[in-house]
């Protein structure tokens, strides 16, 4: 499966959208951090998760997705929820605590929601994978459109909830997806010293659902196996599982020193960055022209500069407001 020149167009628009946020939050994070770090200080307040390296995963995923499918993410959002339509302005304004953030700026970066385009996240591992079947089930059981896909990292799928859920998703059927971003590091431990196995997706096989092995962080091979497995939910055929083997080319948070790194690890991953690799094919395959794509950037950086000055104006929560919509 190939896809096509616009979705081409797509994937490369939403990769680098997703790049230029992060490097942008980045920039912006250790404002008022310094000399002594508070992670409380700054307009960026926590922890702060980035996922460049990683766009391929989301976009090859999203390519076949509309806003009534179902997706589940984890702490390392922004990539997927870029993918998925997740409002700009909003995610921006809640990355920074704004009141015109996505949940007023209660949740931050690691809990985005967006009931519009069916998306959320959180920051406990493995979590995801229960909302996502049940809202599976749901679908199924109304007989309503739609599909549900959770991404979960590759330390995720040794936690106890992971298994319990793809047992339910494979016994009943469902129209589900489960994709593991496979980036070699639970935080700093590798997946050599975690996990029994070398590919997860030979994992598949205890639910007798198919499970797929990408090894190259390739959009085009992660845009055809996703096409495959979604279709197949589509059809009622039940779940599927995807690895991919991607990488994150920062650490795992903000202020990391990734002393954990064999030496030359680094270098070695900004050598195949997935967005300068996709942009030089689109150019080879005359899928695009240069013109095209650095028109793609310039309103990709436009755009992402736009949500963080509609972040940065908007007013901060009220203090009356903090218990609204908590439940006690």
């Amino acid at each position: 499966m190939i896809p096509s020149r616009d979705d081409q167009h797509w994937m490369y628009r939403n990769m680098v959208t997703s790049r230029k946020f992060e490097e942008t939050i980045a920039s912006i994070y250790f404002e008022g951090k310094t000399p002594v770090f508070s992670m409380a200080d700054g307009p960026i307040p926590g922890e702060m998760h980035l996922s460049d390296g990683q766009e391929p995963v989301a976009v090859g995923v999203c390519a076949h997705l509309d806003a009534d499918d179902v997706v589940t993410a984890t702490h390392r959002p922004h990539h997927q929820a870029i993918a998925k339509g997740v409002d700009l302005n909003k995610m921006a304004a809640e990355i920074f605590g704004k009141e015109t953030g996505l949940s007023g700026g209660r949740g931050g970066h690691m809990h985005l929601f967006d009931a519009n385009v069916n998306f959320a996240c959180s920051g406990i591992i493995a979590q995801g994978m229960g909302p996502a079947v049940g809202a599976a089930l749901s679908r199924k059981m109304q007989k309503k459109h739609g599909v549900a896909v959770a991404f979960v990292g590759e330390g995720a799928v040794n936690q106890g909830g992971w298994h319990e859920a793809m047992n339910l998703a494979a016994t009943w059927t469902l129209p589900f997806v489960c994709v593991i971003e496979d980036n070699a590091w639970g935080i700093s431990v590798s997946k050599k010293d975690s996990t029994a196995i070398s590919d997860n997706a030979d994992r598949a096989a205890a639910y007798d659902i198919p499970g797929v092995h990408i090894a190259d962080n390739d959009p085009y091979t992660i845009y055809s196996a996703a096409g495959e497995a979604i279709a197949r939910a589509r059809a009622g055929k039940g779940p599927s599982l995807i690895e991919v083997e991607t990488y994150r080319l920062a650490g795992h948070f903000m202020g990391d020193a990734e002393g954990y790194r064999p030496e030359g690890e680094k270098d070695a991953l900004f050598a195949k960055d997935p967005i300068p690799k996709m942009r030089d094919k689109m150019i080879a395959d005359g899928v695009a022209t240069i013109a095209e794509l650095d028109a793609i950037e310039t309103e990709s950086a436009a755009r992402v500069q736009a949500a963080i000055k509609f972040a940065r104006e908007s007013a901060d929560p009220a203090p009356e407001d903090a218990l609204t919509s908590v439940f006690a």
